[in-house]
């Protein structure tokens, strides 16, 4: 049978309304003539089965220490990095993110420490912002240790903020965070790659740690996962920093997160806005750059992205990308027009 290419439409769409008033997103639709694929607010005819319409944001890297750390509390605010962007977060029925830190008491971290720690309620903020579930699989929830991650999950609990990708245990760590969702259920897997943290960053049966990326454990995790939940989603926190495109341990994990049935890969870590692909007609985003940071030394370490994810069922039927600037070391705002086209061309869309 010859296949027929068929053409396809583009539509830039401007001032599209997210929330409260003189607060919008920029972005760019994709069309073709047999269905409509969104990368952002497209309306996609609905199955004949009506099922539930599902609205998750993911968002990239939140560091509250540090530069920002020391903004929240020169403010008095744990509100203060999201308060140009909460209204955006709120209005969707989930919000995940990276927590790229350990929440736990100690010294204040001044610039140039690479070893992070955020004053405890700090994750009330992330509560107030709509942020419903993190990763804490990433090179940086281990920094103060066994003791730290058992605050940041003792703090995040209490908050009602639930966690994935790290724990007391192997187990632990590997167990998949869920959300039941207008009656779909979600469930969530994190993995860390084992190039970006020393060997002893990783949980084992005895120790507490990170969840690191093994293909064969993710594929039975995933296939584990799908039993129980209606939608399986892998956030992977892997790469090399500061590149705009993904590198063959990212492809190559997230390629058989999907063959295992994953509907949908986050990726978080090189701080910058990677290209997007669609394989085997699933999303994979393999870094939606840094959210809440305090990298201002680059244009690129400043944009980040906001992906709002539309689910009807268990199936993503529509994806809205919005690009964010940090300001002020720790805030960031929904860019438009020009400054917009720039991170929204990161992705890498084909026309």
């Amino acid at each position: 049978m010859k296949h027929v290419k068929r053409p396809i439409a583009f539509t830039l769409v401007f001032a599209i309304a997210l929330g409260c008033a003189g607060v919008f997103a920029y972005s760019l639709r994709i069309t073709d003539d047999a269905q409509a694929a969104s990368i952002a607010t497209v309306a996609v005819v609905a199955p004949a089965n009506k099922t539930a319409s599902v609205t998750l944001i993911a968002v990239g890297d939140i560091m509250l220490s540090r530069n920002v750390g020391a903004k929240i509390v020169k403010h008095k605010d744990v509100n203060y990095p999201f308060l140009k962007v909460r209204d955006v977060l709120k209005k969707a029925d989930a919000v995940f993110a990276n927590l790229e830190t350990p929440i736990t008491a100690g010294a204040p971290v001044l610039t140039g420490s690479f070893s992070f720690r955020s004053d405890p309620g700090v994750e009330k903020g992330m509560k107030n912002a709509g942020i419903s579930v993190v990763s804490l699989a990433n090179n940086h929830t281990m920094n103060k240790g066994a003791t730290g991650l058992r605050d940041t999950i003792k703090y995040l609990d209490k908050a009602k903020i639930a966690h994935v990708g790290a724990g007391a245990t192997l187990a632990d760590a590997t167990k998949p965070a869920t959300l039941t969702l207008k009656g779909v259920k979600f469930a969530f897997l994190a993995y860390n790659d084992s190039d970006v943290v020393p060997a002893s960053y990783g949980a084992t049966v005895k120790r507490a740690g990170n969840a690191l990326m093994d293909i064969p454990t993710m594929k039975d995790a995933v296939k584990a996962a799908k039993k129980k939940a209606d939608v399986v989603i892998v956030s992977m926190h892997s790469g090399i920093e500061y590149t705009p495109t993904p590198n063959k341990r990212q492809t190559a994990f997230a390629h058989a997160a999907i063959d295992a049935g994953a509907e949908l890969v986050i990726g978080h870590h090189p701080h910058v806005v990677q290209t997007v692909e669609k394989y085997k007609g699933k999303w994979i985003m393999y870094s939606l750059g840094n959210f809440v940071f305090d990298q201002m030394w680059s244009q690129d370490t400043r944009r980040g992205m906001i992906a709002k994810i539309r689910f009807t069922g268990s199936k993503v039927t529509g994806i809205e990308y919005s690009p964010v600037l940090i300001e002020d070391y720790s805030q960031p705002r929904i860019l438009t027009g020009k400054d917009a086209d720039a991170v929204i061309a990161r992705l890498g869309l084909k026309k």
